[in-house]
C-alpha cells in the first residue's frame, strides 16, 4: 500500500455517486481529510469483522468483496470498479463490516473519514437518496444470489457467473471478459470446487460456448449460456 495525492475535483472517477451531489467548498473538505492509497493486486483495504471508521471510493481498480468462513474458505459476495463507494452500510448502522475487500488489480482508493462523511449526509438530502438508491442495489444482488444458490445447479450457477463477469467487465472486444480471474474466485463467486469449475469450463469449452485465451474467457454461445443459466426458473 503506497499513499498519494488525489484531489477530488481531478479524480478520475467522476460518477462516485455522493460526490457528484457536493459544491466545491464541500468537495474542498472531503479532499483535505481524506486519505488516497494505492494497493497492489491481492492486497487488503479493509477486513471483515473490523468496525468502520469510514468509506471507502475507488478511482481506479476492481476490489472483491469476500467473506471467509471457518475454514479459511472465500465466498466471493460481489465486486467493486471505478466510482463505488465501500463501507457505507456498516458505517451507518454502526456495526462491524460484513466482509473484507480485496483488490483484484491495482487499485487507487480513498478514505474518507466517518465525521465529514456524515456531516455530508446530514448537509446534502440528496446523498441520503444516493445511499439509499445503493443500498437497494446491493441487496437485490444478493436476494438473487441466494435465490441462484437455492435453486440452480452448478452448471447453471456457472453459466449465470460467465455471463454476470462479461456483463460486469466487458472490454471492447465484445467477446471476452475482460478481467482476468484466477479458476479459484471462479469457484468462489458459484459457490463450489474449483475442480469443478475447472472441469465445467472445460466441457462448455468442448461444447464451443466458450473459448479460454491463458486466464481471459471469451463468450461464444451467450444466447446458449443464458439458456442453460435460465434451466430452473
Amino acid at each position: 500500500m503506497q499513499r498519494i495525492k488525489l484531489d477530488c475535483a481531478v479524480c478520475d472517477s467522476h460518477n462516485i455517486g455522493f460526490l457528484k451531489h457536493c459544491n466545491q467548498e464541500q468537495l474542498n473538505k472531503i479532499s483535505s481529510g481524506k486519505t488516497c492509497c494505492h494497493y497492489k493486486k491481492g492486497q487488503h483495504i479493509f477486513y471483515e469483522g473490523n468496525m468502520p471508521m469510514g468509506i471507502h471510493c475507488l478511482s481506479s481498480g476492481v476490489v472483491k468483496l469476500v467473506r471467509t468462513n471457518l475454514d479459511g474458505k472465500e465466498q466471493i459476495l460481489r465486486f467493486a470498479q471505478k466510482g463505488d463507494y465501500l463501507g457505507y452500510r456498516a458505517l451507518v448502522a454502526q456495526e462491524p463490516l460484513f466482509a473484507s475487500a480485496i483488490a483484484v488489480e491495482d487499485t487507487v482508493a480513498c478514505f474518507v473519514p466517518q465525521r465529514p462523511f456524515m456531516d455530508l449526509i446530514d448537509e446534502v438530502p440528496a446523498i441520503s437518496k444516493e445511499l439509499l438508491v445503493s443500498l437497494c442495489h446491493d441487496l437485490g444482488v444478493v436476494e438473487e444470489r441466494v435465490q441462484s444458490m437455492a435453486q440452480k445447479s452448478v452448471r447453471e450457477r456457472l453459466a449465470e457467473t460467465l455471463l454476470f463477469l462479461h456483463e460486469t467487465f466487458n472490454s471492447g472486444d465484445d467477446s471476452v471478459i475482460s478481467i482476468s480471474l484466477p479458476r479459484e474466485d471462479i469457484a468462489n463467486i458459484v459457490g463450489t470446487a474449483t475442480e469443478t469449475v475447472i472441469r465445467l469450463l472445460s466441457e462448455f469449452k468442448s461444447d464451443k460456448l466458450i473459448e479460454m485465451e491463458g486466464k481471459k474467457i471469451r463468450l461464444l454461445e451467450k444466447q446458449k449460456l443464458d439458456r442453460i443459466s435460465h434451466t430452473s426458473v
